[in-house]
Parts: structure tokens; C-alpha cells; sequence
């Protein structure tokens, strides 16, 4: 324990854990896109993911109550039950890739996603059932082996019609549903080990007052602002896992 809490790893981690708190706060979004390429640095993709499925799980749990009664149920439940199917897909392929080349993935990932956002692209179809569907699957497997869900379910929802706050409850409401299904993986691979549970006990507190923080910022601070700064975060952040 006093050998993690003077490593600098940890100091870095415990900032970018906060900082990726007020985007979920905020957004709705933002946990695993943010912290995975930074834990995969400091800590390994095989005890930085663990460590970040259980942060999301912990405040999705925090976040949930409310957003399930403001989210779309009929849009939200089918995706997440496709997606709960193919996270076990995704987490072999966690156990058995090489980190390295798994880390590299999720930096240029997350870049991608990022220069997305940018551009502005959105999907403009319509939702049937078979893409709901398709688009949850392919969120759980990257959720198995990543820890990241949310790029494809987030081009995808934030297309529709909703409104800023049913676009955020639809997110959270789906996100704490592949949150629980997501920490199975690792569980069964022997991969929630004590350091993890270390790393995890630290960074917990520091994921929660960021969330606090972000959820009064809803309230407050225009989108406009914050977009802004969000795809910065995620840029540097895949950047960071991509050229280390």
C-alpha cells in the first residue's frame, strides 16, 4: 500500500479518474472512453480494465435511479440485452491478446471516436429493432475487451430527436445495464486480483466527486462549453495509449 501510494502512476490515474467523474456526471458518458487508454498506460490493459469496469459499475450505480425513469425503455432494453450477450465474447479476447497490441487498439480507438465527435458525423437513419440490436453487440464486445461501450452507442443515439437530458438518461440507463455483465469476464479469468481491488478502493473516491461535480455542471454549464473540452480530453487521452 505505501509502495502504490508513492508511485506516480497512481497520482496521474487518481486525476484523470476525476476528471473522466465530471464528463460521466455531465454527459452520461465518458468513464471507460477516458480512463481506458490512460490505465492501459500506467497500469496494463489486464489491470487497467478490471479496475475501470469496476468504477462503472460503482457509478453507474450511483446514476441509475433517476435515469431509468427518464430514459426510452423500448430503445434502451433490447440494445443492452445484445449487448450483455457479447461482452463474454469481448473478454477472451481481454484474456487472450497482447497488451501491448491491445492498448495501441484502444488509443487509435478512442482517437477515432474523438475526431468523430469533431466532425460532427452522426448516424441520421431510423432505429429498427435488427440495428438496436447490431449496434448493442458490437457495444458489448468492445466492452469486453476494452472497457469501452460507448462509441458506438453514443454516434448512434445522440442522432436522435431527444432532448439533452433524455439523450443523457438513455446512456446512463444503458451503460449500468452492461455494467454489472462486464465485470463477469475478468472475475473468470482470475483477473480481479488485489492490486486491482488497491487501485480500485483509491480511485473510487475520486470517480465519485467528479460524477457530484459534473451532475451540477449539467445544470449549469451550456453544452457548447463543454463539448469542447471533452473532445480534447478524449483526444489527448487516446493519444497518450496510441505513441507511449
Amino acid at each position: 500500500m505505501t509502495e502504490l501510494l508513492g508511485d506516480w502512476r497512481l497520482w496521474a490515474a487518481l486525476g484523470a479518474t476525476f476528471l473522466a467523474g465530471v464528463l460521466r456526471g455531465y454527459s452520461g458518458f465518458g468513464t471507460a472512453i477516458l480512463l481506458a487508454p490512460v490505465y492501459s498506460v500506467l497500469w496494463g490493459p489486464r489491470v487497467g480494465v478490471p479496475v475501470m469496469l469496476l468504477l462503472e459499475f460503482f457509478v453507474s450505480m450511483q446514476l441509475l435511479p433517476r435515469a431509468a425513469r427518464e430514459a426510452d425503455r423500448r430503445l434502451i432494453l433490447p440494445m443492452g440485452g445484445a449487448a450483455t450477450l457479447a461482452v463474454p465474447l469481448g473478454a477472451v479476447i481481454l484474456l487472450t491478446a497482447d497488451p501491448e497490441a491491445l492498448r495501441r487498439f484502444i488509443g487509435g480507438f478512442v482517437i477515432v471516436f474523438g475526431l468523430l465527435l469533431v466532425s460532427g458525423w452522426r448516424y441520421h437513419g431510423t432505429r429498427p429493432l435488427g440495428l438496436n440490436l447490431a449496434v448493442g453487440a458490437a457495444s458489448g464486445l468492445l466492452k469486453g475487451a476494452t472497457g469501452m461501450s460507448g462509441p458506438p452507442v453514443i454516434l448512434y443515439l445522440l442522432a436522435g430527436p431527444e432532448a439533452v437530458a433524455r439523450h443523457r438518461a438513455n446512456l446512463i440507463l444503458y451503460f449500468g445495464i452492461i455494467s454489472v455483465v462486464s465485470i463477469l469476464g475478468p472475475l473468470w479469468g482470475g483477473l480481479l486480483t488485489q492490486a486491482v481491488f488497491w487501485k480500485l478502493l483509491l480511485a473510487l473516491p475520486a470517480l465519485l466527486l467528479g460524477v457530484q461535480l459534473g451532475a451540477r455542471l449539467f445544470h449549469v454549464v451550456p453544452v457548447r462549453f463543454y463539448k469542447p473540452f471533452a473532445t480534447a480530453a478524449l483526444l489527448a487521452a487516446g493519444a497518450v495509449a496510441l505513441l507511449a
